[in-house]
């Protein structure tokens, strides 16, 4: 068996965690949930949930917020993980490969609801499925080769759900190289000329798949020991080339300790500090927006690869990754929300006369910073300079309040975010207590909704 295989299946079945940990689990619950609640707002989202087949419910199946019918759960996991990702305002992990390990609640919520499991086995198998998607993102750049980073949701989500179907640690393996077989999804729908709204659903979609593969597993299917080094046709040798996928730290709780949060903007997390930069800026320049003759933006290497866009934007997924929109937005109104990224909203002509004035340049230490471990910085930095010679001061921020190093800053604005998202300040309460929930079952925790 290839080695990957063995470490991540063993890890899977006897892995035990801190109380921090499972603290800091039940705030990536509470925050994914919170946004999967609010994207029920907006009907590009709501208009792909339900059953395949209208009017098809599943008996015993699994009750997803907003959805009339029980659903199975593949299909369960489809509609969670669209909805937790819809609005790009859940955790983020940063790594030669960035990503969202919230993605894998799909999996997990669904699995663990269908077979009667309780939140405690939730909130441990989320810590799993955050350390696998993440350790094996720091390993590999899947968008460097034009994959897209739901791979990793899927490889992690289809261990996971085989572990909560009771699989063991052989049946975990064979699911994993299942999910790793099935290759990863082109990065196309992220990009123009064919950004699309794909991109808010790929994490539902990799997530079932994951489900999927696993009950597979558990019917009796075959794994493929040899999935990822097998000379010639091995994933290692196809898909990957010069690239390596491995694990190059000891699997244990490093991801979900040191996740990031998008605590009040929905904004890619790239570009987080530039829009806190833009709005400590904003009252300076808010009645003197005609006057504006140059933004200069100091960014770092991967959020010119991806959020730097010049030109027509498309749509509102083309928008909310954009660095030179949000910054825009940030400055003109003094805010962003996701209302900020839809068609009536970008009308406004300042935006993108706002934008074209943006001049974008690499602060080199900026890339170092972001990928040192120690630090792992996601820094930006701002200055607005005007047609009359004067300027404001270069705002330099170096992480995001939802870094761990701003955690205690971020806390009180994190359970704002969760009221705000739900619309319901007892069941807000109840998703910051741990111990509260910890023992309820899946079933009963999601009829609360």
């Amino acid at each position: 068996m290839d080695r990957l295989l063995e470490e991540i299946a063993t890890y899977v079945d006897e892995a035990s965690f801190s109380e921090e940990s499972y603290d800091a689990a039940g705030l990536s619950l509470a925050d994914a949930l919170g946004c999967a609640i609010l994207s029920l707002s907006y009907p590009a989202c709501t208009k792909l949930l339900g059953p395949i087949v209208e009017g098809t419910a599943v008996p015993g199946g699994v009750k997803v917020p907003g959805v009339k019918d029980p659903l199975d759960p593949v299909t369960a996991a489809f509609n969670l993980g669209a909805m937790i990702r819809w609005l790009d305002f859940n955790d983020t992990w940063l790594a030669r490969e960035w990503g969202h390990p919230s993605d894998n609640l799909g999996a997990i919520l669904s699995v663990a609801a269908f077979y009667n499991l309780t939140m405690h086995d939730v909130l441990h198998s989320l810590i799993i499925a955050y350390e696998i998607q993440g350790v094996l993102a720091l390993s590999l750049s899947c968008n460097q080769i034009g994959l897209d980073h739901v791979f990793f949701v899927k490889v992690a989500s289809s261990a996971v759900a085989c572990k909560l179907m009771d699989g063991t640690p052989s049946q975990i393996a064979d699911a994993l190289s299942q999910s790793l077989i099935d290759g990863a999804p082109l990065r196309t729908y992220r990009h123009a000329p064919n950004v699309g709204s794909r991109k808010s659903w790929a994490a539902g979609d990799a997530t079932a798949r994951g489900v999927y593969l696993a009950h597979l597993i558990m019917r009796g299917e075959m794994g493929y020991p040899n999935c990822l080094l097998a000379p010639k046709w091995g994933l290692q040798e196809t898909l990957f080339k010069e690239q390596k996928l491995e694990l190059v730290r000891p699997l244990k709780s490093y991801v979900i300790d040191h996740i990031l949060f998008k605590v009040r903007h929905p904004a890619e997390f790239h570009a987080q500090t530039a829009v806190e930069a833009a709005l400590q800026l904003h009252p300076h320049v808010k009645d003197r927006l005609e006057t504006i003759d140059k933004i200069l933006l100091w960014t770092h290497d991967s959020a010119i690869k991806i959020i730097c866009k010049e030109g027509k934007l498309q749509n509102p997924a083309d928008r909310d990754h954009c660095m030179q929109y949000m910054v825009a937005i940030a400055l003109i109104f003094g805010d962003l929300d996701a209302d900020h990224y839809e068609d009536k909203a970008a009308e406004d002509p300042r935006i993108d006369s706002m934008r074209n004035k943006i001049v974008i340049e690499e602060e080199k230490r900026f890339s170092e910073e972001y990928h040192h471990q120690d630090k792992r910085s996601i820094a930006n930095a701002l200055q607005i300079l005007f047609k009359d010679g004067t300027k404001t001061e270069k705002v330099v921020i170096e992480y995001p309040l939802g870094h761990k190093k701003r955690r205690n800053e971020a806390l009180p604005h994190l359970k704002e975010k969760l009221r705000s998202n739900l619309g319901n300040d007892k069941l807000a309460e109840l998703l910051m207590d741990r111990s509260t929930y910890e023992k309820m079952k899946v079933r009963n925790f999601l009829d609360l909704f």
